[in-house]
């Protein structure tokens, strides 16, 4: 694969990924009667919870579509490996909850942004390899008289 193939496949699966996150953190602040188990009340505590999940995802969202927006590259492997991380502790929680949807959902997300994090590093690593010269020059230091 092309680094720019791997570049604007990456960026895309990060992008759905960090907005779709937010997305759910923003409607468990807004309508949490959504997110929540069936019979369960809105408390002050749903909503404090709702608040650190959208601490976390909206400014992941925010960086990663920075990065994504500046094409860079770098910042764009690190922010997609941490949001696919974030995704696997979130299927790590349906799972705690016995919830398959809330556990399926997150671990298909977190592998497919891993699989493409993955490409993309290739890609770079061997677009780098073939590219680049790197040329080492050793100097040694003149041994001086005593």
């Amino acid at each position: 694969m092309t680094t720019i193939k791997a570049i604007r496949l990456a960026s895309v699966v990060t992008a759905i990924n960090v907005l779709v996150a937010s997305g759910f953190s923003i409607v468990g602040i807004i309508r949490p009667q959504y997110l929540l188990p069936a019979g369960s009340v809105p408390t002050q505590a749903s909503l404090m919870l709702a608040l650190y999940a959208a601490a976390r995802t909206i400014p992941l969202a925010l960086f990663a579509l920075g990065s994504i927006y500046k094409q860079s590259t770098p910042a764009l492997l690190i922010l997609g490996a941490l949001a696919g991380a974030m995704q696997l502790l979130d299927a790590g929680i349906g799972l705690f909850e016995h919830d398959i949807g809330k556990c399926a959902g997150p671990l298909s997300i977190a592998i497919l942004q891993f699989f493409v994090v993955h490409l993309l590093y290739r890609s770079v690593r061997i677009s780098f390899g073939r590219s680049q010269q790197v040329t080492v020059f050793y100097t040694r230091r003149e041994e001086q008289p005593r």
